[in-house]
């Protein structure tokens, strides 16, 4: 009896999650393995310049990433010169100058990354009304993080399922939740060519500005975790030391205590014993 209840829960609840998905709800998204995830991982610093690159000519278009500066490029790779050249390729606006007039001039390595739009009503404008979001903390921002990132990217159909209507400017998208988003399919496969004269595929492509943005998200994370695996070390060694600490200090007392206190005659009298044997 308790099994066919149990089945018979699990049996709704599956109805329940079909209907649910069928409806519109969120399709759980790809379950990626990425270098960085896990005690020791790490940034695949090939994957992050590409990744980069890739925001550069693509994404940038239409999404800010505000706490980001050129500089940052540096510390995955680029060599100063590189970073200076992107940041060139953008103007900001400085001043004043001596005539109290505000100017514009090529980025530098300490501007933030320049945004696509002025303000938040210009990118409606541009965007037929939705605001492209700002993709700084977009790996943190988002549930399930890099992988949801990744899935996107990958989940955009041609073929509409039937039934499913869509209003105009919107794409189908297998991972998004509702499957229909204004932001058409930003890459491909081969939208970027590489500075070894490479291309990548749509899952590579989606890989690499993944794993780009999981660094602008947490740029210090390599360091975090140098600094926690550290400190563990660092306890294990120290939990050794006090261990030993107790066990000598613990050790003498109970040999004071056996030595001359109520077990002293029983003490002496093995003594004498061990003598006599």
């Amino acid at each position: 009896m308790r099994k066919l209840l149990i089945s018979a829960v699990m049996g709704v609840a599956l109805g329940i999650s079909s209907v649910a998905q069928a409806a519109g709800g969120q399709v759980h998204p790809i379950d990626m393995e990425w270098s960085f995830e896990g005690m020791f991982g790490t940034f695949n610093r090939d994957d992050l310049k590409k990744g980069g690159q890739i925001y550069f000519d693509v994404c940038a278009g239409c999404h800010s990433m505000d706490m980001m500066a050129y500089r940052n490029l540096v510390d995955i790779g680029w060599t100063e010169d590189e970073a200076k050249a992107i940041a060139e390729q953008r103007e900001v606006q400085d001043g004043p100058d001596d005539d109290g007039e505000m100017f514009m001039r090529p980025a530098r390595l300490s501007d933030r990354f320049v945004a696509p739009f002025a303000n938040e009503k210009a990118a409606r404008a541009m965007n037929g009304g939705s605001f492209p979001p700002d993709l700084s903390v977009i790996t943190k921002a988002r549930k399930f993080g890099p992988d949801y990132i990744y899935s996107l990217l990958v989940g955009y159909k041609d073929e509409i399922p039937e039934g499913v209507e869509m209003p105009d400017g919107t794409s189908y998208n297998e991972y998004f939740p509702g499957h229909k988003i204004f932001m058409p399919q930003p890459i491909y496969g081969e939208s970027v060519e590489f500075p070894d004269g490479s291309t990548g595929t749509l899952e590579e492509e989606a890989k690499y500005i993944t794993t780009f943005l999981a660094w602008a998200a947490e740029p210090e994370l390599e360091e975090r975790k140098s600094l926690g695996i550290k400190v563990l070390l660092y306890l294990i060694i120290l939990t050794g030391m006090l261990y030993a600490l107790k066990h000598r200090i613990w050790h003498r007392i109970c040999l004071d205590e056996y030595t001359h206190g109520p077990y002293e005659e029983e003490y002496q009298k093995s003594i004498d014993d061990h003598k006599l044997s």
